[in-house]
């Protein structure tokens, strides 16, 4: 049974609260009061925060990534290598890369893994405009960065399929310095740095 309480507004902000990943009522509850306890200005500084998150933040019409502006910096950078786009599954895996300091290729965010399971075909990610970007001519690499879970290899393998037809296109994977089961995010950045310049051709994969 749900703990009542004698205010609206903190029964309100406990609900918002529990709303957000990881956070159930008790610590939802200790966050409003938490809040509560501060001085009023954080808490508005809090609010505006979010509010201009949500009303300034959008996805890059190129690479789906998190932007503030139509195209991401990454995309509109000039020293950028454009002919190489690494494919990984949300934002997180972008600013993982990115920290590693080892790449200066491009994106594309898929949004998301095949699971059959959980009800995400490959019509409910970022695949088609994915292969858009190869058709258009520019990209001679494409590297598959997806975690080395049963969702990752089957989002693989389909994505590898539907590149074939571009014959003069390399498609790696990373290498698989990654254990089986890892996911991109928690992957330390020295690690993820060297499966990165150590990727390999997808193909080889089908001979391990």
């Amino acid at each position: 049974m749900e703990q009542e309480f004698a205010s609206s507004l903190l029964e309100n902000a406990v609900r918002e609260l529990s709303r957000l990943p990881g956070v159930g009522r008790k610590t939802a509850l200790r966050l409003a009061l938490h809040l509560l306890r501060r001085d009023e200005s954080e808490g508005v500084a809090l609010g505006q925060a979010i509010i201009d998150l949500r009303q300034g933040i959008r996805y890059c019409s190129v690479c789906h990534n998190i932007s503030e502006s139509e195209v991401c910096p990454v995309c509109a950078s000039p020293s950028r290598d454009r002919s190489t786009v690494c494919v990984v599954e949300n934002v997180r895996d972008v600013m993982s890369f990115e920290n590693t300091g080892q790449y200066r290729g491009l994106y594309h965010v898929l949004g998301g893994l095949i699971s059959p399971m959980d009800g995400v075909g490959p019509d409910m990610l970022e695949i088609d405009s994915l292969v858009e970007r190869v058709a258009a001519g520019d990209i001679t690499e494409v590297i598959l960065a997806l975690s080395a879970t049963m969702e990752g290899d089957t989002t693989n393998f389909y994505i590898f399929r539907k590149l074939a037809p571009f014959t003069d296109l390399r498609i790696t994977q990373l290498a698989r310095g990654m254990a089986v089961g890892n996911e991109i995010e928690y992957t330390d950045e020295l690690t993820l740095g060297r499966s990165l310049l150590q990727r390999t051709l997808f193909t080889d994969s089908f001979r391990s």
